[in-house]
């Protein structure tokens, strides 16, 4: 059997504690540490282990073998001190993979410089998605780096019955279909021979302005 990942979650608020039981979903084990009882009791039987405990403090995190789960997020948001202070003795600790959450862009810098591996920032990604999916036919969208995005949209009309390679899709547009799916399947990757039919749904990848252009096409 694969070993479970053991993942500390510090600061079980909203982002937190959501995080943590979605991760216990998954058959991940979950260490859950926060520093207000009444937090705790909430959460008690539901994750794996979960601990009153000042996340600041080394040896506090040290007597929970923090160093000793593959990664660890730092949920804390609004008190900004104890996000630095906790994301910087996680560092210290050698903790593989170190994921904070930041409240603005100052905060995500800091986090950064200090050695967080990962930040984000939940209510600002999720207002950027939102507002990708509002502006067009967008089912999905997801941003990476650099620029690069890929989305799920609705076939445009003017692919219906044509292969991929007929359309010209990366030629016109700029953007590539990854994969393809029909009323009733599943996902299949897309060739250059592949017909697009009515009420298709499609994956595709490119700069983010071009794929925001092709998913408002009708």
């Amino acid at each position: 059997m694969a070993k479970k990942s053991v993942v500390a979650v510090i600061g079980l608020g909203r982002f937190g504690k959501s995080l943590a039981l979605e991760l216990m979903s998954e058959e991940a084990e979950v260490l859950g540490i926060d520093n207000n009882p009444k937090t705790i009791e909430s959460v008690a039987g539901r994750l794996t282990h979960a601990v009153v405990a000042d996340s600041t403090d080394a040896e506090a995190l040290e007597q929970l073998s923090v160093q000793e789960c593959d990664r660890a997020v730092v949920g804390i948001g609004t008190n900004l001190e104890a996000s630095i202070l906790t994301t910087s003795v996680l560092v210290e600790m050698g903790v593989p993979l170190i994921w904070a959450k930041a409240i603005s862009n100052s905060h995500a810098r800091i986090l950064r410089q200090i050695g967080a591996h990962h930040v984000v920032r939940p209510e600002h990604d999720m207002g950027l998605r939102v507002a990708h999916l509002v502006r067009g036919r967008m089912l999905d969208f997801i941003e990476f780096d650099d620029d690069y995005a890929m989305v799920k949209t609705l076939a445009p009309d003017y692919m219906i019955g044509k292969t991929l390679r007929e359309s010209r899709v990366r030629h016109q547009h700029g953007v590539t279909i990854v994969a393809i799916k029909r009323a009733g399947e599943g996902f299949t990757y897309a060739t250059a021979e592949t017909v697009v039919s009515e009420g298709d749904t499609l994956i595709v990848s490119g700069k983010i302005t071009d794929t925001e252009r092709f998913s408002e096409i009708i």
